[in-house]
């Protein structure tokens, strides 16, 4: 399986983890650093937690991400000059997710907006631990004569729960979720403590964030597991993002690439008016296409770590950026990837290789029929 930290020297333990490692014993999970923390790679086995999140509801703590709250009068006007998607229209308890750009149009960072009713004075700014500090220092500079106050808000932490039963667990739990479409949030009491129940994007099964206090993060995980969820570790969970296509700031997404070229238009909004970035960003538009763009890859052999060059006929036309051996009951065991590829070596359809192992482009996310191993 391919290692997808972001900064593989970063090992400070998410909040919530240092509870449930403690709760469980030192010895009973194996840790692993994934997007900069140590999480557990596993609770019990990663292939039957990965078939709890596709089939059922599975729980897994999402410590890694660090919240920003983003308070004074001008922070909608600020916020929108500086993001590819549009802050102004945000409705009540509504998020939506962007990228943040510098001027050339490359990806500096990408984070979730989110307007709450239970905070009218403020936006919530979610992003990964891993590049909160540079994201936070880069946009700190375009606050100049702006009412403009960013502040982290440490004691907030995240769970996140996916399946087809992920809103009916929730709803064990006196939490509605079952009515929210990806973008749109609940503010809820639990046990007498404020939540945030936010539907996220997710192209194969419905997933959820719940933001919560980190004091009370483990209570919550505890009435989670007793309503039914399978507890899961950062394998499962890096072979679900793999196997939906959806890529991640500092493993698939670096800070040479434009926006247009992730796939991921969910983060633009092309009615907005002026942000930083934009005007590369509208001349992709106007010209139709990008030279290069992401896609998932089956390889027929060895799994190959990240970053390995994709050749056609020994002209590197890709990249491999996330590698995975899972096995699925629809497939059998299958190396997935994800990465970027030209275009032109799409359209020819010429055979592609990476060290020696055959590559083959596969629209995202992943179709499981298509994909399974023939007789």
């Amino acid at each position: 399986m391919s290692d997808p930290t972001p900064n593989p020297a970063a090992t400070t333990t998410a909040l919530p983890l240092t509870s449930l490692t403690a709760a469980l014993g030192p010895s009973s999970v194996a840790l692993q650093v994934y997007r900069g923390v140590l999480t557990p790679a596993a609770f019990s086995h990663s292939g039957r937690e990965l078939d709890a999140l596709r089939t059922h509801a599975g729980v897994y703590d999402l410590g890694w991400k660090s919240f920003l709250r983003c308070a004074g009068r001008d922070r909608v006007r600020w916020l929108n000059g500086m993001v590819t998607n549009s802050v102004k229209d945000l409705a009540e308890n509504a998020a939506c997710y962007a990228f943040v750009l510098n001027v050339q149009g490359r990806i500096q960072g990408d984070l979730i907006i989110a307007r709450r009713a239970g905070d009218p004075d403020a936006l919530w700014l979610e992003t990964d631990s891993a590049q909160v500090d540079a994201l936070t220092s880069f946009v700190r500079r375009y606050i100049i004569m702006d009412q403009v106050v960013l502040e982290p808000a440490e004691q907030w932490t995240v769970l996140g729960i996916a399946g087809p039963q992920a809103a009916a667990t929730l709803a064990g739990l006196a939490l509605a979720a079952a009515e929210l479409t990806p973008g749109q949030l609940l503010e809820a009491t639990w046990q007498r403590r404020s939540v945030v129940v936010l539907a996220v994007h997710s192209p194969l099964v419905p997933r959820y964030q719940i933001w919560i206090e980190s004091s009370a993060v483990l209570d919550l995980w505890n009435a989670l597991k007793a309503a039914g969820a399978t507890p899961c570790g950062s394998t499962a969970v890096e072979h679900l993002r793999i196997l939906e296509g959806t890529p991640a700031c500092g493993v698939d997404i670096a800070e040479r690439d434009l926006p247009q070229e992730t796939g991921q238009t969910r983060a633009l909004n092309f009615n907005k008016g002026c942000y930083l970035g934009q005007e590369i960003v509208e001349r992709i538009r106007s010209r139709g296409s990008v030279h290069r763009t992401f896609s998932g890859f089956l390889l027929t052999g060895d799994p190959l770590t990240p970053k390995a060059s994709i050749l056609a006929q020994d002209k590197a036309v890709g990249e491999l950026t996330s590698v995975a051996r899972i096995s699925l009951p629809e497939t059998g065991e299958r190396v997935f990837a994800l990465g970027f590829i030209r275009r032109e070596a799409l359209e020819t359809g010429q055979p592609l290789a990476a060290n020696g192992i055959a590559v083959t482009p596969c629209a995202l996310p992943f179709d499981f029929a298509s994909t399974a191993v023939q007789p």
